[in-house]
C-alpha cells in the first residue's frame, strides 16, 4: 500500500471517528425536558443563583437551549431568568424568561 492511500484511508478514518464523536455530543446536549437530579441539580442550582443572586430556583432542565444544563431563577423582583450552562457548571448565557416558568415556547 502506497503511502498516499494510507494517509487518505487515514484522514477518512479520522473524519468517522470525529464525526460519530460529535454526534454523540450533540445528542447528549439534547432539549428533552428532563429535570436535573442530584449532584447535577445540586451543581447547576448553585451555579444558577450565584450567577442571578437570585432567591428561588423555579425549573431545571438537562439540554435546554443548546447548553448541558438551563436553571430557571424566579429574581426578587418577580422575574424569571433562564440561565445556561455548560457541563462543567459554567455559565454560558442567560436570558430573561418572558414565557414562564414551566412553559414550552414551541
Amino acid at each position: 500500500m502506497d503511502t498516499r492511500r494510507k494517509v487518505t484511508i487515514g484522514a477518512v478514518a479520522a473524519f468517522v471517528v470525529l464525526a460519530v464523536g460529535g454526534g454523540l455530543g450533540i445528542a447528549a446536549i439534547s432539549d428533552n425536558d428532563e429535570p436535573l437530579r442530584g449532584d447535577e441539580l445540586q451543581q447547576a442550582t448553585a451555579a444558577a443563583l450565584a450567577y442571578t443572586g437570585g432567591e428561588t430556583v423555579v425549573e431545571t432542565e438537562v439540554g435546554d437551549d443548546g447548553a448541558a444544563f438551563s436553571v430557571e431563577v424566579r429574581l426578587e423582583d418577580g422575574s424569571v431568568v433562564e440561565v445556561n450552562l455548560d457541563p462543567r457548571f459554567h455559565v454560558i448565557g442567560s436570558a430573561v424568561d418572558d414565557d414562564g416558568a414551566g412553559e414550552d415556547n414551541d
